[in-house]
Protein backbone atom coordinates (compact mmCIF):
# COMPACT_ATOMS: atom_id res chain seq x y z
CA UNK A 1 0.00 0.00 0.00
CA UNK A 2 1.28 3.64 -0.59
CA UNK A 3 3.44 5.11 2.20
CA UNK A 4 1.12 7.22 4.82
CA UNK A 5 2.39 10.78 5.29
CA UNK A 6 1.27 14.03 7.53
CA UNK A 7 2.42 17.68 7.42
CA UNK A 8 4.55 18.59 9.87
CA UNK A 9 3.33 21.82 12.19
CA UNK A 10 5.07 24.99 11.67
CA UNK A 11 5.65 24.26 7.73
CA UNK A 12 5.10 26.64 4.95
CA UNK A 13 1.99 26.35 2.97
CA UNK A 14 0.60 27.21 -0.44
CA UNK A 15 -2.81 27.62 1.05
CA UNK A 16 -4.05 25.77 -1.34
CA UNK A 17 -7.56 22.80 -0.54
CA UNK A 18 -7.57 20.15 -2.27
CA UNK A 19 -8.14 20.86 -6.47
CA UNK A 20 -6.75 19.93 -9.95
CA UNK A 21 -3.91 20.91 -11.92
CA UNK A 22 -3.76 21.16 -15.64
CA UNK A 23 -1.04 19.93 -17.15
CA UNK A 24 -1.77 21.53 -20.39
CA UNK A 25 -4.69 20.86 -22.40
CA UNK A 26 -4.15 20.85 -26.23
CA UNK A 27 -4.35 24.81 -28.02
CA UNK A 28 -7.43 26.19 -27.49
CA UNK A 29 -8.42 25.90 -31.12
CA UNK A 30 -8.56 22.20 -30.87
CA UNK A 31 -9.71 21.83 -27.61
CA UNK A 32 -12.39 24.43 -26.86
CA UNK A 33 -14.77 22.38 -24.41
CA UNK A 34 -12.07 21.68 -22.06
CA UNK A 35 -10.81 24.91 -21.49
CA UNK A 36 -14.21 26.59 -21.15
CA UNK A 37 -14.80 24.09 -18.46
CA UNK A 38 -11.70 25.20 -16.19
CA UNK A 39 -13.79 28.56 -15.62
CA UNK A 40 -17.67 26.78 -14.94
CA UNK A 41 -18.20 28.08 -11.26
CA UNK A 42 -17.29 26.01 -8.77
CA UNK A 43 -14.65 24.21 -10.53
CA UNK A 44 -11.73 23.07 -8.13
CA UNK A 45 -8.50 24.39 -10.70
CA UNK A 46 -5.33 25.52 -8.59
CA UNK A 47 -3.87 26.30 -11.65
CA UNK A 48 -4.03 25.47 -15.68
CA UNK A 49 -0.37 25.40 -17.37
CA UNK A 50 -0.68 27.50 -21.66
CA UNK A 51 1.61 26.04 -23.55
CA UNK A 52 1.56 27.86 -27.00
CA UNK A 53 4.47 25.93 -29.05
CA UNK A 54 6.83 24.13 -27.58
CA UNK A 55 6.65 27.70 -25.18
CA UNK A 56 4.79 30.76 -25.82
CA UNK A 57 5.23 30.54 -29.39
CA UNK A 58 6.69 33.97 -31.35
CA UNK A 59 3.70 36.05 -31.35
CA UNK A 60 0.88 36.28 -29.68
CA UNK A 61 -1.72 33.66 -30.13
CA UNK A 62 -5.13 35.24 -30.13
CA UNK A 63 -6.91 32.08 -29.34
CA UNK A 64 -4.50 31.99 -25.93
CA UNK A 65 -4.93 35.16 -25.31
CA UNK A 66 -8.56 34.40 -25.19
CA UNK A 67 -8.63 31.45 -23.18
CA UNK A 68 -5.70 33.20 -20.40
CA UNK A 69 -8.11 35.91 -20.43
CA UNK A 70 -11.05 33.93 -19.52
CA UNK A 71 -8.98 32.14 -16.60
CA UNK A 72 -7.89 35.36 -14.90
CA UNK A 73 -10.96 36.98 -14.96
CA UNK A 74 -12.46 33.17 -13.38
CA UNK A 75 -9.69 33.68 -10.30
CA UNK A 76 -7.55 30.66 -12.11
CA UNK A 77 -3.78 30.76 -12.43
CA UNK A 78 -2.10 30.89 -15.79
CA UNK A 79 1.01 28.90 -15.56
CA UNK A 80 3.60 29.11 -18.27
CA UNK A 81 5.07 25.96 -19.91
CA UNK A 82 9.07 26.09 -19.42
CA UNK A 83 10.70 22.80 -20.92
CA UNK A 84 13.69 22.63 -18.90
CA UNK A 85 14.90 19.59 -20.90
CA UNK A 86 16.18 18.35 -17.56
CA UNK A 87 18.97 20.98 -17.22
CA UNK A 88 20.15 21.12 -20.83
CA UNK A 89 18.42 24.45 -21.09
CA UNK A 90 19.99 27.94 -21.02
CA UNK A 91 19.02 29.89 -18.69
CA UNK A 92 18.75 32.92 -20.24
CA UNK A 93 16.62 30.79 -23.34
CA UNK A 94 13.74 30.34 -19.82
CA UNK A 95 13.81 33.82 -19.07
CA UNK A 96 13.09 35.34 -22.46
CA UNK A 97 10.66 32.74 -22.96
CA UNK A 98 9.08 33.33 -19.30
CA UNK A 99 9.42 36.99 -20.22
CA UNK A 100 7.32 36.54 -23.46
CA UNK A 101 4.30 34.94 -21.32
CA UNK A 102 4.28 37.77 -19.01
CA UNK A 103 4.04 40.22 -21.53
CA UNK A 104 1.62 38.64 -23.85
CA UNK A 105 -0.28 35.97 -21.54
CA UNK A 106 0.02 37.88 -17.99
CA UNK A 107 1.43 34.73 -16.56
CA UNK A 108 0.83 33.99 -12.70
CA UNK A 109 3.82 31.57 -12.91
CA UNK A 110 5.24 28.56 -14.12
CA UNK A 111 5.58 25.06 -14.13
CA UNK A 112 9.49 24.09 -15.23
CA UNK A 113 8.44 20.79 -17.07
CA UNK A 114 11.13 17.86 -17.32
CA UNK A 115 12.85 19.56 -14.50
CA UNK A 116 15.96 17.35 -13.33
CA UNK A 117 15.58 16.15 -9.71
CA UNK A 118 19.81 15.08 -8.72
CA UNK A 119 21.50 16.56 -6.32
CA UNK A 120 23.89 17.97 -8.83
CA UNK A 121 21.57 19.76 -11.11
CA UNK A 122 19.88 22.25 -7.82
CA UNK A 123 21.98 25.02 -7.76
CA UNK A 124 21.43 25.33 -11.65
CA UNK A 125 17.58 25.35 -11.03
CA UNK A 126 17.77 27.35 -7.75
CA UNK A 127 19.59 30.09 -9.79
CA UNK A 128 16.70 29.76 -12.71
CA UNK A 129 13.63 30.00 -10.27
CA UNK A 130 15.32 32.96 -8.53
CA UNK A 131 16.21 34.93 -11.66
CA UNK A 132 12.26 33.44 -12.46
CA UNK A 133 10.93 35.15 -9.31
CA UNK A 134 12.58 38.63 -10.00
CA UNK A 135 10.04 38.91 -12.96
CA UNK A 136 7.42 39.22 -10.87
CA UNK A 137 8.71 41.29 -8.10
CA UNK A 138 7.08 42.35 -5.53
CA UNK A 139 4.40 39.68 -6.46
CA UNK A 140 6.25 36.03 -6.05
CA UNK A 141 4.50 34.20 -8.12
CA UNK A 142 3.83 30.60 -8.47
CA UNK A 143 6.84 28.23 -9.45
CA UNK A 144 5.92 24.68 -10.11
CA UNK A 145 8.65 21.85 -10.65
CA UNK A 146 7.42 19.11 -13.09
CA UNK A 147 9.99 16.57 -12.02
CA UNK A 148 7.68 12.98 -12.42
CA UNK A 149 9.17 11.77 -9.53
CA UNK A 150 10.84 12.30 -6.02
CA UNK A 151 13.73 14.47 -6.46
CA UNK A 152 16.12 15.38 -4.03
CA UNK A 153 14.72 16.96 -0.92
CA UNK A 154 16.50 20.46 -1.41
CA UNK A 155 14.21 21.08 -4.39
CA UNK A 156 11.41 21.41 -2.13
CA UNK A 157 12.74 24.87 -0.87
CA UNK A 158 12.94 26.65 -4.50
CA UNK A 159 9.56 26.51 -5.51
CA UNK A 160 5.82 26.31 -4.60
CA UNK A 161 5.20 22.99 -5.31
CA UNK A 162 6.68 19.67 -6.68
CA UNK A 163 5.34 17.35 -9.37
CA UNK A 164 6.38 14.52 -7.49
CA UNK A 165 4.37 11.51 -9.70
CA UNK A 166 3.83 11.62 -13.48
CA UNK A 167 3.10 8.52 -14.95
CA UNK A 168 0.46 5.39 -15.36
CA UNK A 169 -2.57 4.17 -12.72
CA UNK A 170 -0.48 0.69 -13.52
CA UNK A 171 2.34 2.14 -11.47
CA UNK A 172 0.54 4.74 -8.99
CA UNK A 173 -1.24 2.41 -7.47
CA UNK A 174 1.97 0.63 -5.91
CA UNK A 175 3.78 3.75 -5.43
CA UNK A 176 5.79 4.70 -2.62
CA UNK A 177 5.97 8.08 -1.45
CA UNK A 178 9.42 9.52 -0.11
CA UNK A 179 9.37 10.03 4.11
CA UNK A 180 11.01 13.41 3.59
CA UNK A 181 7.93 14.54 2.19
CA UNK A 182 6.16 14.26 5.55
CA UNK A 183 7.91 17.13 6.53
CA UNK A 184 5.84 19.36 4.41
CA UNK A 185 2.15 20.21 3.68
CA UNK A 186 0.02 18.21 0.99
CA UNK A 187 -0.11 21.94 -0.98
CA UNK A 188 2.98 21.63 -1.70
CA UNK A 189 2.96 18.30 -4.11
CA UNK A 190 1.21 17.18 -7.04
CA UNK A 191 0.27 14.04 -8.86
CA UNK A 192 -0.33 13.53 -12.25
CA UNK A 193 -2.02 10.69 -13.32
CA UNK A 194 -3.08 8.90 -16.72
CA UNK A 195 -5.07 5.29 -17.13
CA UNK A 196 -7.32 5.46 -14.74
CA UNK A 197 -10.78 3.88 -14.66
CA UNK A 198 -13.55 5.42 -13.24
CA UNK A 199 -14.30 2.07 -11.25
CA UNK A 200 -10.71 3.36 -9.52
CA UNK A 201 -11.43 6.73 -9.02
CA UNK A 202 -11.96 7.26 -5.63
CA UNK A 203 -8.83 4.64 -5.16
CA UNK A 204 -6.76 7.02 -7.05
CA UNK A 205 -7.49 10.58 -4.58
CA UNK A 206 -7.27 8.34 -1.68
CA UNK A 207 -4.07 7.61 -2.87
CA UNK A 208 -3.22 10.98 -3.27
CA UNK A 209 -4.49 12.08 0.09
CA UNK A 210 -2.47 9.13 2.04
CA UNK A 211 0.40 10.50 -0.04
CA UNK A 212 0.02 13.13 1.25
CA UNK A 213 -0.75 15.57 -2.43
CA UNK A 214 -3.36 18.34 -2.49
CA UNK A 215 -2.78 19.11 -6.27
CA UNK A 216 -3.66 16.53 -8.92
CA UNK A 217 -4.70 15.41 -12.47
CA UNK A 218 -6.01 12.30 -13.23
CA UNK A 219 -7.90 11.53 -16.21
CA UNK A 220 -8.99 7.91 -18.11
CA UNK A 221 -7.21 8.38 -21.30
CA UNK A 222 -3.89 6.63 -21.66
CA UNK A 223 -0.74 7.58 -23.51
CA UNK A 224 -1.02 5.12 -25.87
CA UNK A 225 2.39 3.77 -25.59
CA UNK A 226 4.06 6.92 -25.21
CA UNK A 227 2.41 7.89 -28.33
CA UNK A 228 0.03 10.58 -27.29
CA UNK A 229 -0.30 13.36 -24.80
CA UNK A 230 -2.91 11.92 -21.89
CA UNK A 231 -3.23 14.71 -20.52
CA UNK A 232 -3.92 17.19 -23.63
CA UNK A 233 -8.04 16.43 -22.91
CA UNK A 234 -10.49 16.25 -20.39
CA UNK A 235 -11.03 12.93 -18.76
CA UNK A 236 -14.37 11.00 -19.46
CA UNK A 237 -15.67 11.81 -15.92
CA UNK A 238 -14.82 15.01 -15.39
CA UNK A 239 -18.41 15.94 -13.99
CA UNK A 240 -17.62 13.30 -11.43
CA UNK A 241 -14.02 14.16 -10.58
CA UNK A 242 -15.04 17.96 -10.25
CA UNK A 243 -18.01 16.74 -7.79
CA UNK A 244 -15.92 14.96 -5.84
CA UNK A 245 -12.68 17.10 -5.15
CA UNK A 246 -14.97 19.84 -4.69
CA UNK A 247 -16.86 18.37 -1.80
CA UNK A 248 -14.15 16.50 -0.53
CA UNK A 249 -13.29 13.12 -0.69
CA UNK A 250 -14.75 10.62 2.19
CA UNK A 251 -12.48 8.80 5.04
Amino acid sequence: MPHLTSASAGTASTGLGAGLGIPGYAHPLVAPLEWSELTRPGTPVHWAVLNVSDGPGTRPDPHCLEAAGRLHNAGVRVLGHLDVRYGARLPAELISEAQRYLDWYRADGFLLDRCPSERAALPEIRRAVTALRTLFAPAPGHIVLGHGSHPYPGYAENADQLVTYRGSWSDYRWSQVAEWTADYPAERFCHFVHGVPRGHLEEALRIARWQGAATIWFTDRTDQGGRVDPFETMPGYWDEIVSRIGTGVSE
